[in-house]
């Protein structure tokens, strides 16, 4: 189905897995819908819709299985989530009921009277528990079952029991059960409080990336400085940044300098220079000097927009491993109930004790609630792609996050990548003190990247301009300075002019053993003469041969594939260890050499600048796009470094393994949780206390593993690597 519209839909009301795979499936029957996934951890379903369709009828399907959604973004949580104060009550009327299994312990008798216990608990059943009931009727009426339904049942059952006893036997004090429905209720509450805010923690990237949007920009019109809000903002807008303040859209610099800081962006730590003609991006801090920004992109096009979105789609999509979970989630909460009640049934014909048979059926309600197991992969997924992107990693969605994990095979690119993609003058053998004047001096105005390897290395020396400078194609450039006719080229040439060579061929050879590029220097008044041998050469970036080490560390074999000569290839792989190259590969067989070593069994991920490399990328199990960010890498990419540093290529495969290793510890205690404690429960071993206990354990046990992700940092940097 072709879609046209990816519609986000807060959803509120979910309470564990059972909830989420409710929703997608209401969401799914929709018709139009290509697909849905619905996070817990961030309590939003994203939608795909086909075009003409109402998105007012996902609403409506949502509304219809029991849950509450709106088409309008939810408004920003309070910095510290859902009240406690519901919380607190329960903790404050629960307690005296509590105090008596205390008081037990130490032999003594603090039993209160029923009459007490009775008006104890029923606030906290039916007041500060009613969001339970709410929530399990909307449950009945989708008829489907949820967390709120397994505990609205436990608790009415404890609650109701100790109600008939208390009832029935009025004239004496009977062992009542009002402490437990009490406490469960409490403890779940505390558990779903503690819960919310740790999930807040896991979404702080977003939040963050959200904060660096200033409101406002100092718009210059007419000679004057208008204050105006950002959303008004078009391209080609002028902007007055001072210092301090937050750069308020995209652009180039074309007055003034200064630093920014684009950590937040990057993950730079360190300011970047800014001079006009500089390009700057939105959300970083200007640092200590005034400057005009013309504007190039606002609004969605702008590059911390396309960050957010990014990180939002990461943080909404699935893994794979969580079909286990959908699939366990559709059947679990009747799965449970029917248990319970085989545990009510199995007490009672077995013992007689149908009052002991209920509250064991009541614990293995409570405990069973499938909180952690919905949480475990999105709050994984949510926090490792947050710290990701804080250290200038993007990571595209789930699946790149899962496949990235059991990467084996890097292949390189080598210019731009492994190399700065700059030619520098790595060598000058000049026979006449003023040849560097002379070359600098004929390529002024020229574009070449040898060219400007030619005036970089000359800046500080005086120089004349060249006149009737023309290239000749093929061979060179040729023109007249300071009288004199020059000429640039390849030996071709200098051998079609008569040029000598001899006096330095043999610094020439050891450049092209070293994988230069040679050019020559030549007087061409009068007899032709030699005046200077250049060799050119990429130079490796300084981080790239640290983040080959690093790899080889991990056991992931390093290959580098180029369509560079081979004699320059080999000379960059010496340099930086790698062992294998592919030389002089056009991008359609860099496609071809890394489907090769994805039929030899290895999973491979492709690392380029996203543009030339892209069947490349396209063809690796995993694609890794070096840069800045704002090409449209960050879309053909699984995952799109911010910053040209090779290192973040093992850092992106660190951090996809440590994600994976918390999601597989989240399912593995979530399940631990419910497969040793349901068992326990029927067996009579917990008592519905204990078991709202556990459950609420469970839920703050997984998110709380998760949150040790916060504290990753890559290899080579201050914290936990």
């Amino acid at each position: 189905m072709q879609t046209s519209q990816v519609i986000r839909l807060p959803v509120e009301g979910m309470t564990c897995a059972s909830c989420v795979a409710r929703v997608e499936k209401a969401l799914k029957r929709v018709p139009g819908v290509a697909s849905a996934q619905v996070n817990l951890a961030t309590e939003t379903a994203t939608v795909a819709l086909a075009q003409g369709i109402s998105p007012a009828a996902l609403v409506a399907a949502v509304r219809d299985a029991g849950y509450e959604a709106q088409l309008a973004p939810r408004a920003a949580a309070s910095a510290h989530g859902a009240p406690w104060w519901p919380v607190a009550s329960a903790a404050a009327l629960t307690a005296p009921l509590m105090l008596p299994m205390l008081g037990a312990l130490l032999g003594a008798e603090w039993m209160l009277p029923g009459w007490l216990q009775l008006a104890l608990a029923t606030p906290v059943q039916f007041w500060l528990g009613a969001r339970f009931y709410s929530a399990a009727w909307k449950a009945l009426r989708a008829r489907t079952g949820n967390m709120d339904l397994l505990v609205a049942l436990g608790t009415s059952a404890a609650y109701g029991l100790s109600v008939y006893m208390l009832w029935l036997h009025w004239d004496h004090e009977p062992h009542l059960y009002f402490e437990a429905s009490a406490a469960v209720i409490t403890l779940v509450l505390l558990g779903k409080w503690l819960e919310g805010r740790a999930k807040r923690q896991t979404t702080e990237a977003i939040r963050a990336l959200q904060a660096l949007r200033p409101e406002t920009a100092r718009l210059r019109r007419g000679g004057e400085e208008v204050e105006v809000r950002v959303d008004e903002l078009k391209p080609g807008d002028e902007l007055v940044v001072r210092p301090g303040e937050r750069l308020p859209a995209d652009g180039t610099v074309i007055e003034g300098h200064t630093h920014a800081d684009e950590s937040m962006l990057t993950g730079e730590s360190l300011p970047v220079a800014k001079a006009p003609g500089d390009k700057v991006t939105g959300g970083a801090v200007n640092a200590e000097g005034l400057i005009v920004v013309r504007v190039s992109a606002v609004g969605a096009q702008s590059v911390l927009a396309r960050i957010i979105e990014l990180v939002e789609n990461a943080q909404s999509k699935k893994a794979p491993i969580e079909k286990l979970v959908d699939r366990v989630s559709a059947v679990f909460v009747p799965a449970v109930i029917g248990l319970a009640l085989a545990t009510l049934v199995g007490w009672g014909i077995s013992t007689g004790d149908w009052q002991g048979g209920l509250l064991n059926a009541v614990a293995v309600l409570v405990i069973a609630c499938p909180c952690a197991l919905g949480l475990a992969t999105p709050t994984a997924i949510i926090a490792g792609t947050g710290v990701a992107a804080r250290h200038g990693i993007l990571i595209k969605d789930a699946e790149a996050l899962e496949t990235a994990h059991a990467i084996r095979v890097v292949a390189f690119d080598k210019t731009g990548t492994l190399t700065a993609g700059k030619p520098v003058l790595a060598a000058f053998r000049p026979l006449e003190a003023e040849a560097l004047a002379l070359a600098a001096a004929l390529q002024a105005g020229s574009e070449h990247p040898l060219a400007r390897a030619v005036t970089a290395a000359a800046k500080g020396i005086s120089l004349e301009t060249a006149r009737d400078v023309r290239a000749v194609a093929g061979r060179g450039l040729e023109g007249r300075v300071r009288g004199r006719r020059v000429a640039i080229g390849s030996s071709r040439w200098m051998s079609e002019l008569g040029v000598e060579l001899g006096a330095l061929e043999a610094d020439a050879a050891q450049a092209a053993r070293a994988g230069q590029s040679v050019s020559w220097l030549a007087d061409l008044e009068g007899e032709p003469r030699l005046l200077a041998m250049m060799a050119f050469g990429d130079e490796p970036r300084r981080e790239a041969a640290e983040a080959v080490a690093r790899l080889a560390r991990r056991g992931v074999r390093s290959i580098m594939l180029t369509g560079d000569n081979r004699r320059a290839a080999d000379a960059v792989a010496r340099r930086l260890g790698i062992g294998d190259v592919r030389a002089e590969v056009l991008p359609v067989d860099k496609a071809a050499a890394v489907e090769a070593l994805r039929k030899g069994g290895a999973r491979v991920a492709m690392v380029g600048d996203g543009v030339n490399d892209a069947p490349a990328l396209a063809a690796a199990d995993l694609g890794i796009a070096m840069g800045s960010g704002t090409d449209v890498a960050m879309h053909a990419a699984g995952v799109t470094l911010m910053r040209s540093d090779p290192r973040l290529v093992p850092a992106a495969l660190d951090i996809a393994r440590r994600t994976h290793d918390k999601i597989r510890q989240n399912l593995f205690w979530a399940f631990v949780y419910n497969v040793v404690g349901i068992p326990l429960a029927a067996l009579g071993i917990l008592s519905p206390v204990i078991a709202g206990a556990a459950m609420a354990l469970s839920s703050v046990s997984v998110v709380g593993n998760t949150l040790l992700l916060k504290r990753w940092t890559p290899e080579g940097q201050d914290g936990d690597a």
